[in-house]
């Protein structure tokens, strides 16, 4: 029989006010975001070592400041090391600042054909930079940074949309 799903939609007796707690929220957070610091003084970013090397939070969304989309650090990468094998559910970009390297990229590749298949390709793709050069990492592509100089640091200023929030790590970041 047709448009027998207008009569499941009518069962249930859950209640929500799902508008209404939005609404008391928002003037919470509006009056919490007024305290929020929209200068943050370089003595106050803090520093922070992980695996994908030694950092320096910018803006980072436990910092308390204006800004809440955003993720910005400096990165540092030793002499002749490099960051961890990752991927983010975001898009990433960085901005050398000094050094020269090289990032290796494996995108995903997907299918929605009959089945839903994942996977990232075998060999990286293989992109040099240096100081001044700007990097576009894809959502989803597992990449990896390396400074190719063993005797100086490379250091990079990367910015992504929240992609160290819980929701959006994968278990590929290590």
């Amino acid at each position: 029989m047709p448009y027998e799903e207008a009569t499941k939609a009518q069962k249930g007796t859950n209640q929500a006010d799902d508008y209404t707690e939005g609404l008391k929220e928002s003037v919470a957070f509006q009056e919490d975001y007024k305290k929020r610091k929209g200068v943050i003084k370089a003595e106050e970013m803090p520093w922070g070592d992980s695996p994908q090397g030694t950092i320096k939070h910018v803006i980072h969304e436990k910092m308390n400041t204006t800004e809440c989309a955003l993720e910005m650090y400096q990165q540092l990468l030793p002499p002749g090391g490099a960051s961890g094998k990752h991927r983010h559910l975001s898009e990433e970009v960085f901005f050398v600042l000094e050094g020269t390297g090289h990032d290796l990229h494996w995108d995903p590749l997907f299918d929605c054909d009959e089945t839903y298949t994942w996977d990232w390709k075998k060999e990286p793709q293989h992109f040099d930079w240096e100081e001044g050069d700007f990097v576009y990492i894809p959502p989803f592509a597992t990449h990896q940074h390396v400074n190719r100089n063993p005797e100086k640091p490379a250091r990079f200023l990367r910015q992504s949309t929240g992609s160290s929030r819980p929701w959006a790590l994968t278990s590929r970041s290590r």
